[in-house]
């Protein structure tokens, strides 16, 4: 029998020919809700996860779910969507967004608090709330979450001597140079001590926030709109990272991402690497991991002993459009894709971080990932990008702020310069 339902990933060129490719929504039973989630590129094993995962949504409700794939480059995906929302395009019920797109979403989305009680946003991570909470109205509710984490050899430290991953940024520095020193010593002249994603982007904007958080040098623009990049601490955590550029960290760190770090990492050439979640399962495979079974994770350093942890939140949203002509059925799948069952089958399946604190303690998620056990600590101590505050001016903020730490790791401009540059640029959108 035929399941009531129906998923299609679109092959799109843009949003500008979705008008072209579906047709509007219905009222009442039967509602074809429209979703565009994760890239093209995935849909070989999004399309049947979702087919599966809705089969009870859709029995349930009479509703059908149309899944759109969106573009494989993700700079392309926050244009494509602000040209839906300019438009007032009714279609797209549900976008998957960014946990840094809030503020710019924030005129375009339903007010979620319509459909959820206090009791009920209790069960998600407060600071995921907060960040996607904007004037007042819930922009998103959380679908998965992400946050930067250390990973380090336990193999390594063991051999040489350590009995525990650094606790500050100076631990790590000096345990990095010293397994680096031994293992170059021992004939691997490509090793590094530590390798993080250098290259001016927003994972760089991550990376450096982390670091001036950590110690205590405030979040560029904080919540009440108050520029704070200009002052010591930032400066020094900045001249500390500076400092990592042909010690631990090689030259070229300044053109690595995600990608370019992990590599060096999976192959077995680093002692310490810092990077996202998605990195674990990856490492961890015997078949194609040099370094499996030989590494483990844990919270990024502080600033000093009187410093903080500090990991950049990351992850993804779920928003119903304010132009949807079926905000009702719409609202009832966020509901349900986000719901404890639903995010314990992602977690499972996906090794996609929950957004309830609670499976993080499920025994059936930690026998299949047990690293999930430390990740509730790293997203306790997660901060957010300072996107909300920002709005739309945000990517402007995150490019300022990303090309002049990066100019302080290459040496071609000081700490203090780089933080009068962000400084200024930051100051001209905050009024």
């Amino acid at each position: 029998m035929k399941p009531p339902f129906r998923i299609s990933v679109v092959r799109m060129l843009g949003f500008a020919v979705l008008a072209s490719l579906l047709s509007p929504p219905a009222f009442g039973a039967g509602v074809t809700v429209r979703f565009v989630g994760e890239p093209k590129a995935w849909s070989g094993a999004v399309e049947p996860w979702y087919q599966a995962v809705t089969e009870e949504w859709a029995k349930k409700t009479g509703n059908k779910l149309e899944y759109i794939g969106r573009p494989d480059d993700y700079s392309a995906v926050l244009p494509l969507y602000q040209q839906q929302w300019a438009s007032k395009s009714p279609d797209v019920d549900i976008y998957q967004i960014d946990v840094v797109w809030q503020g710019m979403a924030a005129p375009h989305a339903v007010d979620l608090k319509k459909y959820y009680n206090e009791d009920e946003l209790k069960a998600y991570f407060p600071r995921i709330i907060e960040n996607n909470t904007v004037g007042g109205k819930l922009v998103s509710i959380p679908l998965y979450t992400d946050a930067g984490i250390l990973y380090y050899r336990t193999d390594l430290l063991e051999k040489y001597g350590y009995k525990e991953p650094p606790k500050t940024w100076e631990e790590l520095a000096a345990m990095a140079k010293k397994i680096q020193d031994g293992e170059r010593a021992a004939g691997n002249s490509e090793f590094q001590g530590f390798v993080f994603e250098g290259k001016a982007s927003e994972s760089l904007t991550c990376n450096a926030l982390e670091w001036i958080r950590s110690n205590g040098g405030g979040s560029v623009i904080e919540p009440d709109k108050r520029v704070s990049i200009n002052n010591p601490n930032a400066i020094k955590a900045l001249d500390t990272a500076h400092s990592w550029i042909g010690t631990i960290s090689p030259a070229q760190i300044t053109t690595y991402d995600e990608e370019g770090a992990r590599k060096i990492w999976q192959a077995g050439n680093a002692a310490f690497m810092r990077n996202w979640p998605y990195a674990y399962g990856l490492g961890a495979d015997p078949k194609s991991s040099a370094i499996s079974g030989k590494f483990d994770i844990t919270v990024l350093p502080k600033g000093g002993d009187n410093g903080s942890n500090a990991a950049c939140l990351g992850g993804h949203q779920l928003m119903i459009s304010a132009y949807s002509k079926a905000p009702d059925a719409a609202a009832d799948l966020v509901r349900y894709l986000s719901s404890a069952g639903v995010q314990k089958k992602r977690a499972i399946d996906w090794s996609l971080l929950p957004t309830r604190p609670a499976l993080y303690n499920d025994p059936d998620v930690l026998a299949k990932y047990p690293f999930f056990k430390t990740m509730l600590d790293v997203l306790n101590d997660a901060v957010t990008r300072p996107s909300t505050v920002t709005g739309a001016d945000y990517n402007q903020l995150s490019t300022a702020f990303s090309q002049n730490v990066n100019k302080v790791l290459t040496g071609a401009e000081s700490s203090k310069d780089a933080v009068v540059e962000v400084e200024r640029v930051a100051k001209g959108m905050v009024h």
